[in-house]
């Protein structure tokens, strides 16, 4: 069976992205699998995988993802995580939550981030875990990243208290980094100590497929992929009468005269074609998922 869609996978700890896209691509026999949203080895949770022709549309999926994380402060390491080494680490018996609360709000909006060094931003051309490996020293850019809420959930007093939190962000965040930056502003030092995605690009945790679960429903041929149509409906939707829906398959722009712009899903009745751009009136194909037979 040739399966094109999305899957949402709840990436098991200890794994990369990487090795969850050749597991699934060994399970449904599948050349054309892609990810959405690079996930930590350490963390858990939601990584949205495209099945088939679908890699094509990874890049027009909502970038908002949300997560569970736990922070445990007086501790410093060498990836912002506790698989590095640690850097300092020094007992803060006498931080309250008070102060952590005060702190933290300083991490919402739009906020200016340096990356942690092990991470998989290119810089000229070569990953930063790489560079960091090799013991090269480079200067990670800036990059500003919007926080949209965080929540605590609880907090663990201790030598080394630890906050668990739920946060909403856009694209690109790095919640190390929130960690790291929450213990600078402390003075004490932060690490993360867990993570679990719980919301990425659509997908929510609540109805993820672990690796086991996917096998076991491809064993009795019970698995189905979450089509375009649903994983794309924060676009909205545009209907083509069939021949302009044939000439816009074959490559043809389409004069139209809608009250939306930008990127739209493209239908023939409810036969989803694609993705088009509206600019100027005019319907202008960008991918063409499955054109009119």
């Amino acid at each position: 069976m040739l399966f094109q869609g999305f899957l949402n996978l709840n990436k098991p700890f200890g794994w990369t992205s990487h090795d969850c896209v050749a597991r699934v691509r060994k399970l449904l026999h599948l050349k054309r699998v892609g990810h959405a949203g690079t996930l930590d080895p350490a963390a858990t949770g939601v990584l949205p995988i495209a099945l088939g022709k679908a890699t094509r549309l990874l890049q027009y999926l909502p970038g908002e993802k949300a997560y569970k994380a736990t922070v445990r402060l007086g501790v410093r390491t060498t990836t912002d995580d506790l698989q590095g080494e640690i850097i300092t680490s020094q007992p803060c018996t006498g931080l309250n939550l008070a102060e952590v609360k005060t702190a933290l709000s300083q991490f919402e909006g739009k906020i200016e981030q340096i990356p942690p060094i092990y991470s998989a931003i290119q810089v000229e051309g070569k990953r930063l875990y790489d560079l960091a490996r090799q013991g090269q020293t480079v200067e990670v850019p800036v990059r500003t990243v919007e926080v949209f809420h965080i929540e605590i959930l609880d907090w663990r007093e201790g030598d080394f208290p630890e906050l668990d939190v739920a946060i909403a962000c856009g694209g690109g965040t790095y919640i190390r980094a929130i960690a790291r930056d929450l213990g600078a502003v402390l003075q004490t030092g932060g690490t993360l100590a867990a993570l679990t995605r719980t919301q990425s690009s659509g997908f929510y945790l609540a109805n993820s497929l672990t690796l086991n679960e996917l096998e076991a429903q491809l064993q009795v041929e019970t698995f189905q992929p979450t089509t375009p149509d649903v994983a794309l409906q924060h676009l909205p939707s545009i209907q083509l009468p069939t021949t302009s829906a044939q000439k816009w398959c074959q490559g043809q722009r389409i004069p139209l005269n809608f009250d939306v712009y930008g990127i739209v899903r493209v239908y023939e009745d409810t036969h989803f074609l694609g993705i088009g751009k509206l600019q100027d009136e005019i319907l202008i194909p960008q991918m063409v998922f499955e054109p009119i037979s």
